[in-house]
């Protein structure tokens, strides 16, 4: 298995940065999310330089989705980032991150009302997916005496090579306005007495393995933008999201560098731009891809039961990890304390949830695994955590932020107490 840089074998066990993973459950307990602050770093670097090399006025917008804790979206904050936030509570996690107004995007499909008084207060840009919240938007900063900077979210129809339900650019996609129809959108937005059109927004899909379709996707988006340009829009940025994916395979599958999907997306756009005479920001939002492989889920293995199969039972489900069962995902497993030793048999690793299908890795070959033994599950730093849930009463875990051999929690543990403590008993229930 080709592991990334910032993991290791040393004396057997897996270390992540200078920090021993078996020393870190056996302190933090497990489960346990680790994350690798200066991988996060270095992936942002890689962003940075492959982009602003090609074209000066970029801007990255960290997809805060793919991840929210705290520690984490201030890293990327104080490394230059902005970010695309997806909920109310998203956009307060920015700002708490220390994130400008300037540098985020308000995005999303099915934005409520104190979602749009809350952006239009903020002072952010606002990513419009229809005409019907174009008008709702308009009429909360009339309410609000403001005016409000937005851009359209357009919908390209573009087939990525990625899974159906993280797919979307696709025609049939709930997401943005169809390509041959958003310039209605604007004469729209260019009509309204609150808002101002300053940019354009896409995003075709997540996990996508070639470059070819953010290719495909520039070419699209700079028709529209030309198009918009004769209409009048006057365009601060052009933004084409993000979606580039990882190798959760570590010995089958390749990603694209980040070098090569720049090359792909900045030479359509400045040639489009030298063509109208404009030179707006290219805005860019990676999640997955900055902070996946950043991360371990820690898993100790409760028993080893021989059935059809071997089962390995942990005390991690997809209450913590969801993708496998969600998506049928691959993740990369490591026995964290047998890192060296030959492989012994073939093992299913199963979690503690109530349901047939909670299984974090199907069939995979691994030395011999006995109770107590640490599971280490590769590339759980995005939609790890920020899918849990306490499902079957489980609390979530705790995430740990590793520098060097330093380590400290980024979020505690949460406690039986906090299974209960939103709750509240009914009137007619109370003695």
């Amino acid at each position: 298995m080709n592991l990334p840089p910032h993991l290791s074998c040393r004396n057997g066990h897996l270390y992540i940065s200078e920090c021993d993973t078996m020393a870190l459950g056996d302190e933090f307990g497990t489960p346990l999310y680790v994350t690798d602050e200066d991988r996060i770093k270095n992936r942002y670097q890689e962003y940075h330089q492959a982009l602003t090399s090609r074209y000066p006025h970029c801007r990255i917008l960290y997809a805060t989705k793919a991840n929210g804790n705290l520690a984490i979206v201030r890293i990327l904050a104080q490394m230059g980032a902005g970010a695309d936030v997806f909920s109310s509570g998203e956009l307060h996690l920015a700002r708490e991150a220390g994130m400008q107004p300037q540098n985020l995007l308000f995005n999303g499909s099915s934005k409520t009302p104190d979602d749009l008084r809350l952006a239009v207060a903020t002072g952010v840009t606002i990513s419009l997916d229809s005409t019907d919240e174009l008008y709702q938007l308009e009429a909360v900063a009339s309410e609000m005496g403001q005016d409000v900077e937005v851009s359209f979210r357009v919908n390209p129809a573009i087939n990525a090579p990625t899974h159906p339900k993280i797919a979307t650019g696709l025609a049939s996609s709930k997401f943005g306005i169809a390509a041959d129809t958003i310039v209605s959108a604007y004469k729209a937005a260019l009509s309204c007495g609150h808002l101002n059109p300053v940019g354009i927004h896409c995003h075709i899909g997540s996990q996508i393995l070639a470059v070819e379709p953010f290719a495909r996707e520039a070419e699209v988006l700079m028709q529209v933008v030309s198009e918009l340009h004769k209409l009048g829009v006057v365009f601060k940025f052009v933004d084409l999201g993000g979606g580039l994916g990882i190798p959760y395979s570590h010995c089958s599958e390749e990603a694209p560098s980040v070098d090569a999907y720049a090359q792909a997306v900045i030479p359509p756009c400045k040639e489009m731009f030298a063509e109208l005479g404009i030179s707006p920001e290219i805005w860019v939002e990676p999640g997955r891809s900055l902070v996946c492989d950043s991360t371990l889920l820690l898993t100790r293995v409760n028993s080893v039961k021989k059935a059809h199969k071997n089962f390995v039972n942990v005390d991690a489900g997809f209450n913590l990890l969801i993708r496998p069962t969600m998506y049928n995902a691959y993740h990369e497993v490591i026995v964290a304390n047998k890192v060296s030793l030959p492989a012994d048999s073939t093992y299913t690793i199963t979690g503690p949830i109530c349901e047939t299908g909670d299984i974090l890795a199907h069939d995979r070959t691994l030395p011999k695994v006995s109770a107590g033994d640490i599971i280490a599950i590769l590339d759980t730093g995005a939609y790890g955590f920020s899918m849990a849930s306490q499902y079957n009463c489980r609390p979530r875990c705790a995430e740990v932020l590793v520098k060097g051999a330093r380590a400290e929690l980024m979020r505690r543990a949460e406690t039986l107490d906090d299974i209960q403590n939103t709750m509240v008993t009914p009137s007619w229930h109370q003695r």
